[in-house]
């Protein structure tokens, strides 16, 4: 399709495709038992759309990771860049249940003050959220969205 369109689409059709194949392989079996193919055409349309939805929530995704990185230069010690990189690899769907302080030592090694400082002052940075308290307390990426249509 990107082809014949003349230009390149940034879309993540195949990776919706690939999280949705039961839906996928169900939605073709009907089309090929039928001589009428309108379903599998508005099936394929809603999938082409939520694919170019992603692309474009994972392009903000990849903006604001940048810009976020870039205002930071020079402020993080190496601790603190190596657990924001883990952080922001994990992209749209985020760090799965937020980072702990668990994390961040496992993630840098820090020990446990060392790790409450350090994300205190990723915090004062703006580069990390915090919610909750004592035990429960996590920190997230202030731009980290959600993938739950992927």
């Amino acid at each position: 399709m990107a082809q014949t369109a003349g230009q390149p689409s940034l879309t993540a059709l195949s990776l919706l495709i690939q999280n949705r194949r039961a839906d996928y392989y169900t939605q073709l079996e009907v089309a090929n038992k039928r001589l009428d193919i309108d379903a599998w055409l508005s099936w394929f349309a809603d999938t082409v759309l939520a694919a170019q939805d992603y692309t474009l929530r994972w392009l903000d995704f990849i903006l604001a990771k940048t810009r976020l990185l870039d205002r930071l230069r020079g402020q993080l010690n190496e601790r603190q860049e190596k657990a924001l990189l883990r952080m922001t690899r994990e992209g749209l769907e985020g760090f799965r249940g937020g980072l702990s302080a668990g994390n961040y030592t496992s993630i840098t090694g820090a020990p446990a003050a060392t790790a409450r400082r350090d994300l205190a002052h990723l915090v004062e940075l703006g580069a990390l959220v915090r919610t909750g308290q004592l035990k429960g307390t996590r920190y997230w990426l202030p731009f980290a969205g959600t993938a739950d249509d992927v």
